[in-house]
């Protein structure tokens, strides 16, 4: 599949010279993940989330043509979406990016009549200092701890958090 053409493409750039448009990008989903291994470590894993970047609903944040960041979703019914993937490229990290790929992806969601959004993250019962620093970027982003699933995943307490649109 070949990239999208992003430097044409639409979405207001900040501070960095970052925008977010709505692209599907497998490639730089594969790259994005090779760079963040402390949380995208499980190679089956990481093809599974490439392969959805081909055909889910897609956020990606761009600089120039170079594609920094993504979110990716899938709606379950009608007024219930979840936030499959986000990842942002190490490099790029702590720059408001995943602020403005969930802004984006919630406006939308809005818009299209979706009531809530969830989230599945590593649960806090198994400590992780980046799981940690994740879910409190899930909580800043408006999500709430909802339960603690600990079948969902072999080995790893599941999260689930949502958030009201």
């Amino acid at each position: 599949m070949p990239e999208p053409n992003l430097a044409s493409a639409g979405g207001s750039p900040d501070a960095y010279g970052i925008r977010v448009v709505r692209a599907n990008d497998a490639a730089a989903v594969a790259r994005i993940l090779a760079t963040l291994p402390q949380w995208f470590g499980i190679p089956e894993s990481n093809d599974h989330y490439v392969e959805a970047a081909a055909s889910m609903q897609s956020y990606l944040a761009a600089t120039g043509d170079r594609v920094v960041g993504v979110l990716l979703t899938t709606i379950h019914f009608a007024e219930a979406a979840e936030v499959y993937l986000m990842a942002v490229d190490a490099a790029y990290r702590r720059r408001g990016i995943g602020t403005r790929l969930m802004e984006a992806a919630r406006a939308e969601l809005r818009r299209d009549g979706v009531r809530f959004l969830q989230v599945k993250t590593l649960g806090p019962s198994r400590p992780d200092e980046n799981y940690a620093a994740t879910r409190r970027f899930y909580e800043h982003c408006g999500f709430t701890p909802l339960e603690e699933l600990l079948q969902l995943w072999e080995g790893n307490p599941c999260l689930l958090m949502v958030a009201a649109l």
